[in-house]
Formats: structure tokens, sequence, C-alpha cells
């Protein structure tokens, strides 16, 4: 029979190349790694690894496992917490990945409210932007994932995920205070033409990209950097203009900078995912409801 710690060795070695690296990811031995792996091949009856030199790759059986394993791995964790809350544990887990306008602003309010309502769940946060954050909940490194997307959403994208909407964030602009567009209600994205920009997280960028695209320019960008504060005090510095989501601008005291509404609207749709089977554990449930209720405030 094959086990479940079996198959987290070899998701393991799989992602890490060697059983060294992966004895450093699960805090332990090598000899230990090397034994559950011999212990896995003897449980499947064939190869799983082949070891030529320092290099290790999978056979075909071992890729058909690795394959499978998240997806086992993810069904396990939700049936021992599922099981946990019917025996009366009044206990939970839930590992929650967020992008970080969301970690400043849904998170923190939904985590109180989760903590007051069921103080015996316990949650850990992590911040990823997606798709690595969807990729996170799909391998099992998380719960849930709070993601957005732009535009119409791909019949593919997210089709395997419960999807939880939470909320519609606009971009807004941000100028310099003194900029000829500073004192404007609502600015025309095609009257920033000629203006160096300061552009964010990659996603954001190309959607950047292409709305200017539509609006007939290419943007000038001068700079480009994942950190919301970042992009506001460049903007602030006077070094260019940007357009930034709802969501991080109000974490943020945009000195020296100014905003102005977007015209046409950025919109980008903020949801939390979570997985099938994960979204019938309690405590899973639980912080989907308060995510929701913070997204509505």
């Amino acid at each position: 029979m094959i086990e479940a710690r079996h198959l987290r060795v070899l998701r393991a070695v799989s992602a890490t190349g060697s059983f060294s690296a992966a004895a450093r990811e699960l805090g332990c031995t090598q000899p230990a790694v090397s034994q559950q792996m011999k212990a896995l091949e003897s449980s499947a009856g064939t190869t799983l690894l082949i070891r030529t030199g320092r290099e290790m790759r999978l056979t075909q059986a071992g890729e058909a496992l690795v394959r499978h394993a998240s997806g086992i791995l993810a069904g396990l964790t939700a049936a021992e917490e599922e099981v946990a809350a019917i025996a009366g544990l009044r206990a939970g887990r839930v590992r929650l990945v967020s992008f970080p306008s969301g970690s400043s602003s849904l998170v923190p309010g939904a985590l109180a409210a989760l903590r007051a309502a069921h103080p015996g769940t316990q949650v850990s946060l992590v911040e990823a932007e997606p798709p690595r954050s969807v990729e996170m909940l799909r391998d099992g490194d998380c719960d849930i994932a709070l993601a957005f997307r732009y535009g119409e959403p791909g019949a593919e994208e997210w089709d395997d995920l419960v999807v939880r909407p939470l909320l519609t964030d606009r971009l807004t602009g941000l100028v310099p205070e003194g900029h000829a567009l500073a004192d404007r209600d609502a600015v025309g994205i095609a009257e920033l033409a000629g203006e160096p920009w300061i552009a964010g997280c990659p996603r954001c960028r190309r959607q950047l990209v292409e709305v200017c695209e539509e609006s007939g320019f290419t943007p000038r960008i001068d700079f480009a950097t994942d950190d919301y504060p970042a992009v506001i005090g460049l903007v602030g510095a006077g070094l260019g203009v940007a357009v930034l989501p709802s969501l991080a601008i109000e974490s943020v005291r945009p000195r020296g900078a100014r905003t102005v509404t977007v015209e046409p609207a950025i919109e980008r749709e903020i949801v939390a995912l979570t997985l099938p089977d994960l979204a019938r554990v309690p405590a899973v449930s639980a912080t989907l409801d308060e995510l929701a209720r913070a997204a509505s405030r």
C-alpha cells in the first residue's frame, strides 16, 4: 500500500532533484529520504527513480505518481480536517496565500474576525502573485489562494477550482502633485501617452500595456517594481505616472502624489480560490466566509 508520507517525499525529491535537497526541505536526514523512497518503490512494485551520478530523474511510473500526488495529498488533508471537525475537535488549520495588496487590505479584517469567532483555528499567511499563488494551491502548498484576473475569464483558467468572488477592484491613476492633470477628477488614459510610466506586477504591467495600446499608444515604462509603496514613491518624486489597484492605494499614504480616475475603467476581479475537497473543510469554509465579509465592508 502506498503511504501518504512516501508520496510527500517523492514529490520533494522530484521538485528538488536530489535526496539531500529533499531532506533539507522536509527537515529530515538524507538516509531517511533514501529509506522512504526504497519503501515506496517496494510498495509500487517498480523503479520510480533512476540515479545517474549526482543527477536523478523519474521513471514513467515515478512521473505518474508525482502527477497524482498533489490531488491525493490534498484529499487526505481535507479528510483529516473534516473528520477532526466532526469529532468535535474545534480546531483547524488554514494555509492562506495572498497577493500583497490583498494581504494589507482584505486579509487583516478577515483573520481578526475569524480568530474572534473560532479562536482554535490557526491560519498561516504567505505572499505570492497569481499565477504562482494558483500553482501553489494546485500543488497542495496552501488551502486558499487570493487571486485576481483582468478582463473576461478564460474558459479553462480556474475550471478545476472553487471560485469565491470577492469584489471588483478598479485601477486608479497616480500623478505627481503639481502635474497638469493633478486637479482633474477624471483623466483619459490617452492623455498620459507622452508620460514616463512606473509599472507594477507583471500581470498588471501586461494589462497596462494592452489598455494603452487599445487607446492608441505604447507606454514608455521607465521603472517597474512589484512593490506598490515604491511605485507611489516614484510617482511622488515626479519620476512618472502610474495606475494602481485601489486596494493597493488604500493601505499606503500617497505622499507627493495625487489620485485621479482613469477612463476607460480598468478593473480586476478579486477572488478566493480553493480545491473542491478543501471547500468542505469547516476551517477553510469559515475563512472564505470572513474574506467575503471583509470584501463587502
